[in-house]
């Protein structure tokens, strides 16, 4: 059994895999931080000085006791979160879209360049030592 495990995890395709999704965590990162930090301060500039984390509904009140802890928390939906979200997500597949279409592009040269012409036949090897022949 381990001896399958161990041909099982070292495959190529597993650990292309296991690089691709490690990769893709720290693009993740990436993306959030450029989101939160780069793109929606600008446009919560041009909303109004709107920040979209902060967006909510609050359904009920947090409860805050005589001395002034927090009994119970507010009861919220959380919009603000989720549009934040949506941002992130477009802005990777966008950059996945690009990635792809330069790949495919890249591709696409190599398809296109001039490949060698084919060796000749036994046949057109034959014809040409016969003219070869009759020259001399």
């Amino acid at each position: 059994m381990w001896k399958e495990f161990k041909s099982f995890i070292m495959k190529g395709n597993v650990l292309e895999l296991a690089v691709a999704v490690i990769v893709a965590g720290a693009f993740g990162a990436i993306v959030s931080s450029f989101t939160n930090d780069v793109i929606m301060p600008p446009l919560g500039m041009l909303l109004g000085g709107v920040d979209f984390s902060d967006l909510a509904i609050t359904l009920q009140e947090a409860v805050v006791g005589a001395e002034g802890e927090v009994v119970s928390d507010a009861v919220q939906i959380r919009y603000g979160i989720f549009i934040q979200k949506i941002i992130d997500f477009l802005i990777i597949a966008f950059a996945i879209f690009m990635l792809l279409r330069t790949y495919k592009r890249m591709q696409k040269k190599k398809e296109e360049a001039p490949a060698a012409p084919p060796a000749p036949t036994a046949e057109e090897k034959l014809l040409a030592e016969i003219r070869d022949l009759l020259k001399k």
